[in-house]
């Protein structure tokens, strides 16, 4: 029998596992998940690289992971460390036959991947388990990916096939010496302690049981999924979207398992424009993942995959308005408030102040990439890069596209709620000065300031103005 180490990564999952599954059918098995500490340094501009918050969910994902092993009769070694140095020295020490992991696309992760190569001298077989489509059932090859999403939307659709989920065997054999180890705390990993906020949208919980008890609740117990597509664009509570990216990000939830569950959904109780619409945000994300194994590096650069030459700021004084929530743009401070509160924030509040960022200010996209790295518990690198190069126009949209954030707030927070959940100074305010409350006069500004007395900023900037300067780039 073999002995296989089984390298857990983005991969936190017992379902639709084929490196776990393969190495179950070939003999004995070592699991082990590596807490990567150069993972919890610095980003490049000075940002925690994994905040508390995706540490906290993570931590939840790896330790309901752990429990899963347990139950099957076996563990899951845990460590912190560089993967590079660690994985050999198990091999030695539990005379390891070969490695399995599944793979990543981005520059980072490869680099400890080939790192590995080069050390260990066992065969080592990489999986690939982060998307609806294998890449072998593409249409196309890697280097033809379309830089259209329309285009590969349609292509996959028509010629690709999603497969079945992967089965664990029913004999499952570990290997009889794994260390009892701890999975680490957040203060051992250089982090604060999470704060809950009950204004959380949700209180997310990583692990695999939880991924499925919100799968069911969105499908199953509340029917939710016959109406995403008219909700999916809400900001307050729990339920006007699926909520499965956190799960998604960390690999405790499959794609394909989301897929083959709407698809009986579809059977057993309702298809229409919703059902389709979930799975055509899973060919969104599969098409940001695809997008970077074509594009390399490009994905992280200035100009993006369309190397655009752009003069971009890096006024740390403004993206500091803009991080603390302090612009005087109350729709743009509500979802930055909650993305700082919580680690979590709605896609369509996370287009606007993406787009505030990169197009009314200026500013380095890549600055707020790195700043949701550090705080969104769905962070996930290729979707995050992707979708704030996209609202930068150096994505996949060569178009100078802008949101109109004031047009944005009245359309989706037309009684300014949200606003108000998030700012309180502002509770007072009526409706139709809630977006814009700089536009009141002294006597109203006066009438309808906070019982606390806390004064709300002026906007930083005329966004009018800015929207005139945006439209000179073209």
């Amino acid at each position: 029998m073999k002995r296989t180490l089984v390298w857990f990564r983005n991969d936190l999952r017992i379902h639709d596992n084929e490196a776990l599954a393969e190495a179950f059918e070939e003999g004995k098995v070592l699991p082990v998940y590596i807490f990567d500490e150069r993972q919890f340094g610095e980003t490049s501009f000075g940002f925690k690289k994994t905040g508390a918050f995706r540490a906290q969910f993570l931590r939840e994902s790896v330790l309901d992971l752990k429990e899963s092993l347990q139950r099957l009769g076996g563990d899951l070694y845990v460590d912190v460390g560089h993967p590079e140095k660690l994985i050999p020295a198990l091999v030695k020490q539990h005379s390891i036959n070969q490695l399995f992991y599944h793979e990543e696309v981005t520059s980072e992760e490869i680099e400890v991947e080939n790192d590995l190569e080069d050390t260990l001298s066992i065969p080592i077989h990489s999986f690939w388990g982060s998307t609806l489509f294998h890449p072998y059932e593409l249409p196309f090859e890697q280097h033809n990916v379309p830089i259209v999403f329309t285009q590969f939307r349609k292509k996959v659709e028509k010629y690709s096939n999603v497969e079945a989920l992967v089965e664990l065997p029913e004999s499952l054999s570990f290997v009889d010496d794994i260390e009892n180890t701890e999975v680490p705390s957040l203060k051992d990993l250089g982090l604060s302690e999470v704060q809950i906020d009950e204004r959380a949208v949700l209180q997310f919980k990583g692990g695999e049981h939880e991924a499925f008890d919100r799968l069911k609740h969105y499908l199953w117990k509340t029917d939710l999924l016959a109406t995403y597509k008219e909700t999916r664009n809400g900001l307050l509570g729990a339920d006007y979207s699926s909520k499965f990216s956190p799960w998604l990000a960390n690999g405790t939830l499959s794609p394909r398992k989301i897929y083959h569950e709407v698809k009986s959904y579809e059977e057993q109780r309702k298809k229409n424009n919703s059902t389709y619409w979930l799975i055509f945000e899973l060919i969104w994300r599969d098409y940001f993942r695809f997008s970077a194994w074509r594009f390399g590096d490009k994905i992280f650069k200035a100009g993006g995959i369309q190397d655009k030459n752009r003069n971009w700021e890096t006024n740390r004084k403004n993206f500091d308005k803009w991080a603390n929530a302090e612009t005087g743009i109350p729709f743009i401070d509500a979802n930055m408030r909650e993305l700082n509160h919580t680690g979590f924030m709605s896609n369509r509040g996370r287009q606007n102040v993406a787009s505030f960022l990169a197009q009314n200010l200026n500013i380095d996209w890549r600055m707020g990439a790195e700043y949701f790295e550090s705080l969104l518990i769905d962070y996930d690198v290729c979707s995050n890069y992707g979708n704030w190069a996209y609202n930068a126009t150096v994505g996949h949209d060569p178009r100078n596209r802008f949101f109109n954030i004031i047009g944005q707030a009245k359309r989706y927070d037309a009684k300014g709620e949200f606003v108000k959940h998030w700012i309180p100074e502002l509770i007072s305010v009526p409706k139709e000065y809630i977006h814009e409350p700089y536009t009141m006069n002294v006597n109203q500004k006066d009438f309808f300031k906070s019982e606390d007395d806390i004064e709300y900023p002026s906007p930083m900037i005329d966004l009018e103005k800015s929207y005139e300067e945006i439209k000179a780039r073209e």
